[in-house]
């Protein structure tokens, strides 16, 4: 049993969590809950933690809504960015299944399902994940395993060049799925450190107690669970580096600690008084804008500045031109025995330059992936190609749209309505905020510039099921 993949299974229905349990025992180390909260939970604690997970979107305590399901695909690839995340729902919409695939779901089925097929789509993800597994120690030898030749990518390489061997802070930023955690190790692959550790912290994937411990370590009875002493990951990266991903997550709690470690090198294991020294250099990551985040108040002005002394950022898939076809290659040999060659047609080809991609690198990835298993070496039509984007209005409409002459076809075709017109823009934003907040509606009112009772009363509007407020 041990030697089966471990797969987390998150269903608040007690009959499809056991009769999926049953069929599938064979196969998978099996491992249910039945809330957003109790996964999270179980991630913190897992002895093994596990490399896929099958989830339903209507997750308590918004059933009926989507959300709650969206977030947590966003909190265990924060945990796990190499997961293979499947969404099982009958809440099987286009834009439901558009919007999952392009947090970074690799498949989406829809209930009821047949059980062969579902076991069929759980292997194909487990070869996928063998074959990244075989790939991961070659890579991790190279130099620098950044792919593109757009300017963009050229000024990137050329930065971790000038800033590899600095002993100060690196800040990366960019967005999510851009390659902000490759960029951090060709930092320190391409230093003088490169024969140290080099250790990984995801900031989002913790709560504040268990990120201090995981950091700074314990000493046994320090807490409840505690049974003996521990090293955090400073203490384990000792000379090397230690990235620190998602690091606009981080509580401001820790983060007057985390100051005084890049200031002097001093910490201390939680429950101990005994000062002890980090030379290790920190590569901190974020897909927030830390001066909006030090303006808002949510991130120290002091540690922002000890932590930019040198910044780089990770330019977006939609700024690097040719990338996207380099990429779609480079994906479909990665994964060839997948079966994942295929042709796009001229057509696809022109979509597929004009996506913006706004799940970045992940995004195409999967693309790349599910195209290769639906249509093996076959030639795939835009049409075919649009069914995968998160997108069902045009580029070029997109382009045009504030001009007269676009307005005008618009307003004529018979059966226009502003009303309708101004509906969906204000949908589209309103979905957008709740992507970036991961469902907060809070924090998605604040991005609006609304208060969070206007953004309410416009999702109700909408018949769009909201977070109990």
């Amino acid at each position: 049993m041990a030697d089966l993949p471990s797969l987390l299974l998150v269903d608040d229905d007690q009959a499809i969590t056991d009769s999926f349990a049953f069929v599938l025992r064979d196969s998978f180390a099996i491992n249910a809950v039945g809330t957003r909260e109790e996964a999270k939970r179980f991630l913190y604690t897992a002895p093994i933690l596990p490399n896929i997970a099958l989830i339903d979107l209507g997750l308590p305590p918004t059933p009926h809504s989507p959300d709650e399901g969206f977030a947590l695909v966003s909190d265990l690839l924060a945990f796990n960015p190499s997961m293979k995340i499947l969404i099982l729902s009958g809440q099987d919409t286009q834009e439901n299944v558009r919007h999952a695939l392009t947090l970074g779901a690799v498949d989406f089925i829809p209930k009821p399902c047949d059980i062969e097929l579902l076991k069929a789509r759980l292997k194909h993800q487990v070869m996928i994940l063998e074959a990244e597994q075989y790939v991961a120690t070659p890579v991790e030898k190279r130099e620098c395993h950044l792919i593109g030749q757009s300017s963009a990518m050229n000024m990137l390489r050329a930065q971790i060049q000038q800033f590899a061997n600095s002993p100060f802070s690196v800040l990366i930023q960019g967005e999510s799925g851009s390659g902000k955690e490759l960029v951090a190790q060709c930092l320190h692959t391409q230093s003088c450190r490169a024969h140290l550790p080099c250790l990984t912290l995801n900031c989002a994937a913790f709560t504040s107690e268990l990120l201090e411990a995981q950091l700074f370590g314990h000493a046994k009875g320090a807490f409840t669970g505690a049974g003996t002493a521990r090293a955090g990951f400073f203490e384990e990266a000792g000379d090397g580096s230690l990235i620190l991903d998602e690091i606009g997550e981080m509580p401001l709690s820790l983060q007057s600690k985390l100051l005084r470690v890049l200031e002097n090198g001093e910490y201390y294991r939680i429950g101990e008084t005994k000062v002890r020294q980090s030379n290790a250099r920190i590569i901190a990551a974020s897909n927030r804008d830390l001066r909006e985040e030090v303006q808002a108040g949510h991130f120290r002005a002091d540690l922002y500045h000890r932590l930019s002394v040198l910044t780089i950022r990770v330019p977006p898939l939609r700024e690097r031109g040719d990338d996207r076809l380099v990429l779609l290659e480079h994906f479909q040999q990665f994964y060839k025995e997948m079966g994942t060659l295929f042709q796009l047609d001229n057509t696809a080809k022109q979509a597929w330059m004009g996506y913006s991609f706004p799940g970045n690198i992940r995004e195409l990835r999967n693309i790349v992936i599910r195209i290769g298993a639906k249509y093996p070496n076959q030639q795939v039509p835009r049409a075919l190609l649009e069914m995968e984007l998160e997108t069902d209005i045009n580029r070029q409409e997109l382009a045009d749209i504030d001009s007269e002459e676009a307005i005008l076809r618009q307003i004529n075709t018979g059966n226009f309505s502003l009303d309708d017109v101004l509906l969906d823009w204000e949908r589209r934003y309103i979905n957008a905020a709740l992507k970036t907040s991961q469902g907060n509606l809070s924090k998605a009112a604040r991005v609006l510039g609304i208060n969070r009772t206007t953004l309410y009363s416009k999702m109700q509007r909408m018949g769009k099921t909201t977070p109990s407020p």
